[in-house]
């Protein structure tokens, strides 16, 4: 039945004008993308788990290739989605690449917390998960020192466990748009203003804060564009099939989010949006005071000139802080996803975090 209604919609749209019929066209290429492509496959770069702490798992990336660059690197993403946008399809890796530039990477994925965990706070993320991660990297590559590397919110906590533990080996950090300083968050602004935003009432009644709700907030700082827009471009590429295939990648990690554990999400929300604590030294983690000034280590900070959720000024002024003779600010022209997918990822931040890396590892 259906398939004869459809023929008769055809038929009759033959006799439309030429710009209804390519209009009609795209959207049943559309269509059948949405109800027919199965689910794209994600985070295939080979890997083994080599440790475990709760939801959490440290996995070390394996290659045929040599590993070269002596210094491994631990990389630490944020409390928010899955850190598979770091590993999303062959060709288009960040941990691929740099697994085939020699380097020894290794992930700590936060995996995804249950109701019991929503009383964890970034306290226990930063004191008693990375050190832990940290130092089992060193004993399996049997290394003296370490790279880390932490995207989004993950830069953020990874420069407070840094500030932390100045007596560590951390030869080199890499941060790629995390933000530092909220003093200015553009929308953010707005959106978690203090006399509409009762924080204590969200995290006392849901617990974990669930991601629909952050990826709406965030998809609420440009409405028509994040909303719609990826539907639009699909329509007008549709017959792409790269494109086609990029989309269903992109979606499907969108799409794909995590709890926010509620006590980490309480304090993330205060201590940083609401009262900028970590950039004016002034942030306290299990009774330890926060100085950023207690960073040595080679750092590589970059940003996105288009990205609206860590701002060029909020990523920035981390340099100002940290004691670090070698340090490196660098703006892409690229968005807060965009920097770590796609063309403009694989030519330009793929190559500048291997090149970096191996020059401030000899």
């Amino acid at each position: 039945m259906m398939d004869s209604n459809v023929a008769e919609l055809d038929k009759w749209m033959d006799s439309m004008p030429e710009d209804i019929k390519n209009s009609y066209q795209r959207m049943k290429r559309m269509a059948g993308v949405l109800t027919t492509e199965p689910e794209p496959e994600v985070g295939q770069t080979l890997k083994e788990v080599i440790w475990k702490k709760n939801k959490s798992k440290l996995y070390r990336y394996q290659s045929s290739l040599k590993k070269t660059n002596k210094i491994p690197i631990l990389m630490i993403y944020a409390l928010i989605n899955k850190p598979y946008i770091l590993d999303l399809t062959p060709g288009n890796s960040l941990i691929e690449y740099l697994t085939n530039q020699g380097h020894d990477v290794y992930l700590l994925d936060w995996g995804t917390p249950g109701y019991e965990d929503r009383h964890m706070k970034l306290d226990d993320f930063i004191l008693d998960y990375i050190p832990k991660a940290v130092k089992k990297v060193l004993h399996t590559s049997n290394a003296d020192e370490i790279s880390l590397f932490g995207y989004c919110m993950g830069g953020t906590m990874t420069s407070i466990f840094a500030a932390l533990h100045p007596e560590l080996p951390i030869r080199n950090l890499v941060f790629m748009t995390s933000p530092f300083d909220f003093s200015t968050t553009g929308l953010y602004e707005n959106i978690l203003d203090k006399r509409h935003f009762n924080l204590d009432k969200l995290v006392d009644t849901l617990g974990n804060i669930p991601h629909n709700m952050i990826d709406t907030g965030n998809k609420m700082l440009n409405p028509i564009a994040n909303v719609y827009g990826p539907f639009v471009s699909l329509a007008d590429r549709a017959d792409n099939e790269e494109f086609v295939e990029n989309w269903m990648l992109m979606q499907k990690w969108l799409n794909d989010g995590i709890p926010f554990p509620g006590e980490a999400f309480r304090q993330w929300i205060r201590e940083f949006y609401h009262e900028n604590k970590l950039i004016n030294d002034e942030l306290y983690i299990r009774g330890q005071k926060v100085e950023l000034s207690n960073i040595k280590g080679n750092v590589l900070n970059i940003s996105g000139s288009r990205d609206i959720i860590a701002r060029p000024e909020q990523v920035k002024p981390l340099l100002d802080k940290i004691s670090s003779k070698n340090k490196t600010f660098h703006l892409l022209e690229t968005g807060h996803v965009s920097v770590v997918v796609g063309r403009k990822a694989i030519n330009e931040t793929y190559p500048l975090i291997d090149g970096w890396l191996k020059e401030n590892s000899k």
